[in-house]
């Protein structure tokens, strides 16, 4: 009996950097993820309302809506529960991390980042 290859889990990459969002792509995509790409928050719940991703890696600080009121509009949609949501910002004041986490993040990386940080975290979150 030949078992099927589970499908690869999706990652919605929301951040208004281009840069940041190739960046990201290469290393998720290295960790066998498919990868999707918002560059603000309306375009991703945009997305999600189309299909709910696996993870959201999520950036704080955009235009048209940040990260904060994405993830609150997020965890208000029918299936906005489901998809794990890790934070990536060069935020680093404790106030401000926990309350992305009270909010409902599942996890929290620094800017800049390498492939060993965003694979710990996805580990974490049960994505890898």
């Amino acid at each position: 009996m030949v078992k099927e290859a589970a499908a690869p889990k999706l990652c919605l990459v929301v951040d208004d950097s281009r840069v940041i969002r190739k960046v990201a792509r290469r290393i998720l995509e290295d960790l066998g993820l498919e990868v999707a790409e918002a560059g603000d928050g309306l375009e991703a719940l945009a997305w999600v309302r189309a299909a709910v991703p696996d993870v959201i890696l999520l950036d704080w600080h955009m235009p048209a809506m940040n990260g904060m009121e994405f993830l609150s509009r997020l965890r208000q949609e029918p299936q906005g529960g489901s998809a794990k949501v890790v934070f990536c910002s060069v935020e680093n004041d404790l106030d401000r991390i926990r309350t992305a986490l009270d909010s409902g993040a599942d996890e929290y990386i620094m800017k800049p980042f390498d492939g060993e940080i965003l694979a710990s975290k996805l580990s974490l979150v049960g994505m890898l």
